[in-house]
């Protein structure tokens, strides 16, 4: 089947690993195709740490995903997080040689490409340059300075750092597992893409995505990422605890904690006893709900406090930086009941629960439009849109070629049609691949 009109997201994750296939429907919006998950074994705290395991997880997904959908997977998006990645904000300036000209796309690229030369910690990697706002010749404030005359352009940026190793690993993985990578994104920014509306990141927003390993924060404001981190916990640790304080296995403490838990144990009466049948012929185990839901709620709290930190240290209490639409929960963690009204508690912050269903077509199953889908919904509208990208570049290139050919003399000063810019990313993901072909 034709298949340039269709993405794939690959949402490696700490519990489970998710393929997703999409494409946009006739009136732009995503219609997944395709969905295949398998329980991931070969990863901890978003990070691969048994390369094997991951290959065989990584090949059930995506088999699951072909077999759904029938179609047949080449490449795919892949989301990055684990406790390696951080984020600081940096600024720097270039003085242009000529400032009769305008700036233009080389400019920025010069400028961007300043950036990379910062000293990094031993084994990092600048993996995002995001350029927020810029200044010429000292005018502030300025979203698009292509166009405009200066002669010394500066730029505020937002650079994400990651390690080499974890990010070469993950590229392994896919090699390995026999499919191309199409691209990497931080796995904050593709869930921000699929549950956030642009009114939100407009009015200031802080997304907080609480997987199985780790819980990722991202802050909009004026329609920018301010500020990403992730926290190298998530709902695991619950299970975990839940798992030693009631002395029970780990199959029981998760379905426990679906099933029974609460963040907020004030609601739970004190006769209310769930029972659990014994390992082996012994005793049935009775444990009361009350219990449960403190056990929940003391770690929760832990882990919202954290981003809560994180929060504070952007600065959001500024006028300038305030965060109006507050948070949008989502992940598999933000399912656990009353966990909206713990951060409301918390944080004193407005809250919603965010699901990935912002550009999904009306009648989408409501499996994939849970907030555990959110980051693979993510991935395959950014696959989709550098798709878009790509195809309206063609587009642009035949028409300039067939014009140039229509027209030979012409007084007007044509406008050469740059190349586009290629961003680190881009330019890493070439080195990458370069990387693993050599390793062969």
């Amino acid at each position: 089947m034709e298949n340039n009109k269709i993405a794939v997201g690959l949402d490696i994750g700490t519990t489970k690993i998710v393929a997703m296939i999409g494409q946009y429907n006739e009136y732009g919006k995503l219609e997944i195709l395709g969905l295949g998950k398998s329980k991931s074994l070969g990863v901890h705290r978003g990070v691969v740490n048994n390369i094997t395991q991951t290959i065989q997880s990584i090949q059930q997904a995506v088999q699951d995903a072909e077999t759904s959908s029938g179609y047949k997977i080449s490449d795919v998006i892949v989301g990055i997080a684990g406790q390696h990645i951080r984020s600081l904000q940096h600024s720097d300036y270039i003085t242009r040689p000529n400032s009769e000209t305008v700036i233009n796309d080389q400019d920025i690229e010069d400028l961007c490409n300043q950036v990379h030369k910062l000293v990094m910690l031993p084994g990092e990697e600048i993996i995002h340059v995001l350029p927020q706002d810029f200044k010429v010749d000292g005018q502030s404030e300025i979203t698009e300075p292509i166009g405009m005359y200066g002669g010394r352009l500066e730029a505020n940026f937002h650079v994400v750092v990651g390690q080499v190793s974890s990010i070469r690993n993950i590229g392994r993985c896919i090699k390995s597992a026999g499919l191309e990578m199409a691209g990497i994104t931080l796995e904050p920014l593709a869930s921000a893409n699929a549950v956030l509306g642009k009114e939100e990141k407009e009015a200031g927003v802080a997304l907080i995505d609480i997987g199985g390993g780790t819980t990722d924060l991202a802050i909009f404001k004026d329609g920018i990422i301010r500020h990403t981190a992730v926290i190298p916990y998530g709902g695991n640790i619950i299970t975990d605890d839940i798992k030693e304080g009631c002395s029970i296995i780990e199959k029981q403490a998760e379905l426990l904690k679906i099933k029974f838990g609460s963040a907020w144990p004030g609601e739970n009466k004190d006769n209310e006893i769930v029972s659990i049948p014994g390992l082996r012929g012994r005793e049935p185990k009775e444990i009361t709900l009350k219990n449960l839901s403190k056990i929940i709620n003391a770690r929760v709290i832990e882990i919202i406090e954290q981003v809560y930190l994180e929060i504070k240290n952007y600065g959001y209490e500024e006028q300038k930086k305030k965060l109006i639409a507050g948070i949008v929960l989502t992940g598999g963690g933000a399912q656990l009941k009353h966990i909206k009204q713990l951060v409301e508690y918390i944080t004193g912050m407005d809250t919603r629960v965010g699901y990935p269903n912002e550009h999904m077509a009306g009648d989408s199953d409501s499996e994939v439009t849970s907030p555990m889908y959110a980051t693979a919904v993510g991935l395959v509208l950014n696959g989709l849109e550098n798709k878009k990208v790509l195809d309206t570049e063609k587009v642009i290139q035949e028409e300039i070629t067939s014009s140039e050919e229509n027209i030979e003399e012409e007084t007007v000063e044509k406008q050469p049609h740059k190349e586009k810019r290629k961003g680190f990313f881009d330019r890493f993901f070439d080195g990458l691949k370069d990387f693993l072909d050599n390793a062969e």
